[in-house]
């Protein structure tokens, strides 16, 4: 048997105290140093993260012959969504969709949410798609801006008008206006004079319609022409000179716009390709290939296609026993077919050289009941002046219109 010796109290005693002094100088130094680090246990969590949605756009310009059916299918606005739209347009403003608008599809990634149409640079319709259908007309605030402008000619009147700064569209109509007394090319001449003053309007600082002729005056071979813009209730818009004469003749005095004459009407003409005396029973009007060609008044298609050597022809039957025929043309409005009615200055087709042709122009021809008259030399019968119940209103216009071209007239002769 193994004994064990006997440890005495006072070793027990001093194992205890060291003890408990390491105790206490532990406590202390947890006091002084509260901030030692800890582990924290936690629990992780996965996180996915998504991609946002992605917006995008379409845009499309209305061709002719189209509806928004066809279009919107195309653009792969769902059947529910498009019939949905449809619906809501209770005031049938998407059904006066025209050539030209500019349209613009926006989509949350795959997913149609707007469709914009902009009819012109002032009206558009912007249609929401979400839970509830929205159309919106969108009108910008427009401004009028009035100019004047004068001229005098050097060498043409489209120089000219370019030089005193006239925009395009303004220096077109306004031979447009005076186009029933004047040809723009047979009877102007150097120093004839010109005078107007239009509209511009404006949208947010950029040209939303091109000008509009409120006044305007042509000096031709010392001869005055003048024409006042007045609303007829009858008619709208209309051009009067200050007798209140409508300046709109029943015909334009040409069918082309800055044409040349290069053959005039002519009983006993040579005739250039069979070289024997052959009646010229009309006027040619040399023109580049493709230049349109207007009806120069108000009719319905008597003929249209090909006759003879006058090529690819069209024949139109006015009032008053009146007819006009239209001859050697590359093409023809794809519209227009026998007994088709046109209005005055509408696109009938374009210049070629198709027949007997030596070059490319139209040849035109005038005829009152059987007999064929010179289309320069014959008075054309005028359009209807300002109704009698209407010439006070008129004649107060024209006076308004009168002081402004005073003020303008004591003011720079070009400035706006």
């Amino acid at each position: 048997m193994i004994g064990f010796k006997r440890v005495s109290f006072k070793y027990v005693m001093i194992i205890f105290l060291i003890f408990v002094g390491f105790i206490l100088l532990v406590n202390i130094d947890l006091k002084n140093n509260p901030e030692l680090p800890v582990e924290d246990i936690f629990e992780s969590e996965e996180i996915i993260s998504t991609s946002p949605l992605t917006k995008s756009y379409d845009f499309y310009t209305v061709k002719d012959g189209e509806n928004l059916s066809i279009i919107f299918e195309e653009f792969k606005v769902p059947l529910n969504t498009a019939y949905k739209v449809f619906r809501k347009d209770s005031a049938g403003s998407l059904r006066d969709i025209r050539p030209g608008n500019k349209m613009q599809f926006t989509y949350l990634d795959d997913e149609i949410i707007k469709i914009e149409i902009i009819k012109d640079n002032i009206n558009s319709l912007v249609i929401n798609i979400e839970d509830e259908i929205t159309i919106t007309k969108i009108v910008k605030n427009p401004e009028i801006v009035t100019s004047f402008k004068s001229g005098t000619i050097d060498s043409s009147f489209y120089e000219a008008g370019l030089k005193a700064d006239i925009p395009d569209s303004v220096i077109m109509d306004l031979a447009y206006l005076f186009g029933w007394d004047i040809d723009f090319v047979f009877d102007i001449r150097k120093g004839d004079t010109f005078r107007l003053i239009y509209e511009t309007v404006y949208a947010e600082g950029e040209i939303a319609q091109n000008g509009d002729i409120v006044f305007a005056e042509f000096v031709n071979q010392g001869e005055v022409f003048n024409a006042y813009r007045f609303v007829n209730k009858e008619t709208g818009k209309e051009y009067y000179d200050s007798s209140g004469n409508n300046i709109k003749k029943a015909f334009l005095r040409a069918p082309l716009d800055f044409a040349y004459i290069s053959s005039h009407f002519d009983p006993n003409r040579m005739h250039p390709i069979l070289h024997r005396i052959k009646a010229h029973n009309g006027v040619d009007y040399a023109a580049v290939r493709n230049t349109p060609i207007r009806a120069s008044g108000d009719g319905v298609i008597k003929f249209i296609g090909t006759k003879s050597g006058y090529g690819r022809t069209i024949q139109i039957k006015h009032g008053g026993n009146i007819s006009t025929l239209y001859a050697h043309m590359e093409s023809f409005n794809k519209k227009l077919k026998v007994g088709s009615k046109v209005s005055q200055g509408q696109t009938i087709g374009y210049v070629g050289d198709s027949g007997a042709a030596t070059g490319t122009h139209l040849h035109y021809e005038f005829k009152v009941g059987s007999k064929r008259t010179d289309p320069v030399r014959v008075k054309l019968p005028s359009a209807q002046p300002v109704p009698s119940e209407q010439k006070d209103n008129f004649f107060a216009l024209l006076a308004e219109n009168n002081k402004l071209l005073d003020r303008f007239n004591n003011l720079d002769p070009n400035a706006n």
